[in-house]
Order: structure tokens, then C-alpha cells, then sequence
């Protein structure tokens, strides 16, 4: 089994082969590097030839980007699959389009755009959960770590929770705030903090505060606003445990994210059900994530994610 985001619209895995991928991200066409695709299949797509941007891969590290006719900038939408209505509870000026989010894409440093679409099935699962929540009229508090340029945090902002989203960089929360506007969400009630994670959770701790929601997204390896180290085997089991000490008693669900290719799902669901099914009841489960190629038919595989959930 396998959860495969395969609701969008403006984004599509158009081809895979040689070692990149080949996507279309609204009107524009990307060739990126992608380590698991090891297969060599004939370059058939039409898309191959008129791409608007290539990140080469350096044989000493890194890479760097050629483009052909790309913007600087420009967005792509996302529309969940359920809850076409809005929720009276958001802002104002998120009416006909509260289900959907605007993401604003840019290229830059190591092949990235600002966005990993694979994230779409796991926005899916926890907004159903908090929707469901909200709806009866319990608050819900969300805590996203490692937050990056904000998907999770919108998604859950969209469904109704009020969300701490934080991470080390700067850069990051600037440009997720950028996408909160652009979803019609800049007055949703979002905490923006530029932290280390680890010593945020300590001080959570401390401080007492509780979340019914924890989504995590660890790098394989990081370093914090003062240097701190991050190494994804070595800290991933101990920050799990430390970070269940701040679900509520009720807490709805905690969801973790791995591109480390050492951590299958079996290793997720392995310390899930150690830190969190033990202690706090519910069910835990790990599996890839993938998104559906358009040319072949068939799924590529996006890392893993690892979720619990109470009920």
C-alpha cells in the first residue's frame, strides 16, 4: 500500500527517467534530479523538449539551474477533495475558495521550488480530522515543526485549527506567510516562529502548553538560528518522545514526515507505536507516500510518513 496525492490539478509528474523527473507545476515544465529513479525508459513525453527550467547535478555536489522562458515567480493552487463549503469560523476573506491554497514557487537552492506536492495526501488526511473537530465547536490547536514554506500549516489553518507553525529559518516563515495571503489566510489565527525546534518544544514543555495536533517534517540533516546540529538517525527518537509531551488529552493526531532514505515506514511505525500507541492509546500506521506519473501510469515513490491518531 501505498498514500498517493493524486488530487491535483496544477501540478503533475508528467514523465520519470535517468535519474530526473519531469513535472509540470501550473503552466511551466521542471526536469529535477530524483534519486529513486534508477530506470533508463525512452524520453517519449513531448515535455522533455520544451521545458522551462533543468536543475543540472554537479558530480561534486549540488547543481545548478538553467532555465528557458521561467518568471522569477508564479503560483499554483491546490483544491481538497472534500469540504467544498467554507467554514464560518475563517476569515473573512476566504469565502468560495476556503478550500482551496495558492503557493507561491520560485527556484532555487538544490533543486527545490518552495513546495513538495506529495505533502497533498497527508494535508488531505489531518484536514478531515480537524474538520471533523471543528465542526462540533472544540477549539483545535496545531503544532507544525520543521514548517518550512507552510503546506501543512495552511492546510490545517483552512480546516479550522489555530496553528503554531515554526522553523530555523527565517527565509522560510517569510515565504510562508507570503503563501498564507496568497490562500486568503494572512489573517488566520497562525503563530509564525523563527526557532530551533527542539529547544521550542523544551520550553513548550516548560511553559505547559498542549496540542491537540503535531505535525513534524525533520530534515536528514539541519542546523538551527545558533548552529545547532540536526542528524535525522540520531535525534529523530528522542525528539519524538519529548515532543508527545505536548498532546493534549485528547489530542487528535501527531504525523511525521521522512525523506531519509534509512527510515523506512516499518522504522516509523516501529517508534510511533513505541512512543505514542503505548502511552496514549489509538492506532499508528507508516507507509510511502507517491505521486502518479502521468506518461506511465504508474507511482513514484516520495519518502515516507508515519501517523497516529486517537481515534
Amino acid at each position: 500500500m501505498m498514500w498517493i496525492a493524486d488530487n491535483w490539478k496544477d501540478y503533475a509528474v508528467l514523465d520519470a527517467s535517468g535519474g530526473e523527473k519531469l513535472e509540470r507545476w501550473g503552466s511551466y515544465i521542471l526536469v529535477r534530479p530524483d534519486p529513486q529513479v534508477i530506470w533508463r525508459t525512452p524520453y517519449d513525453h513531448s515535455g522533455w523538449k520544451r521545458k522551462n527550467g533543468h536543475y543540472h547535478r554537479s558530480a561534486k555536489g549540488g547543481g545548478e539551474w538553467e532555465f528557458f522562458h521561467l518568471p522569477d515567480e508564479w503560483s499554483i493552487s491546490y483544491r481538497f477533495k472534500e469540504n467544498a463549503e467554507p467554514l464560518t469560523d475563517l476569515p473573512s476573506e476566504q469565502t468560495a475558495e476556503s478550500a482551496s491554497l495558492t503557493f507561491r514557487l520560485k527556484p532555487f537552492s538544490f533543486k527545490h521550488t518552495g513546495l513538495f506536492p506529495e505533502q497533498a495526501v497527508n494535508w488531505e488526511w489531518f484536514s478531515g480530522l480537524i474538520r471533523r473537530e471543528v465542526r462540533t465547536g472544540r477549539p483545535v490547536k496545531i503544532l507544525n515543526l520543521f514548517a518550512y514554506t507552510g503546506g501543512a500549516t495552511l492546510a490545517a489553518a483552512a480546516a479550522g485549527a489555530a496553528v503554531t507553525h515554526v522553523d530555523a529559518s527565517k527565509g522560510m516563515v517569510g515565504w510562508a506567510k507570503e503563501n498564507a495571503a496568497a490562500s486568503g489566510l494572512g489573517e488566520a489565527p497562525i503563530r509564525w516562529l523563527v526557532d530551533d525546534c527542539v529547544k521550542f518544544v523544551e520550553r513548550e514543555i516548560r511553559r505547559g502548553n498542549k496540542y491537540d495536533g503535531i505535525i513534524m517534517d525533520p530534515p536528514s540533516y539541519g542546523r538551527g538560528p545558533k548552529g545547532e546540529i540536526w542528524k535525522m538517525e540520531e535525534n529523530i527518537w528522542d525528539f519524538i518522545r519529548l515532543s508527545t509531551q505536548l498532546l493534549s488529552e485528547d489530542a487528535l493526531f501527531f504525523l511525521i514526515n521522512s525523506y531519509t532514505t534509512g527510515l523506512q515506514p516499518a522504522v516509523l511505525s516501529y517508534m510511533m507505536h513505541t512512543a505514542i500507541v503505548k502511552p496514549f492509546g489509538g492506532h499508528a500506521e507508516a507507509e510511502e507516500i507517491g505521486l502518479p506519473v502521468e506518461l506511465s501510469g504508474l507511482i513514484l515513490p516520495c519518502g515516507a510518513a508515519g501517523r497516529w491518531q486517537r481515534k
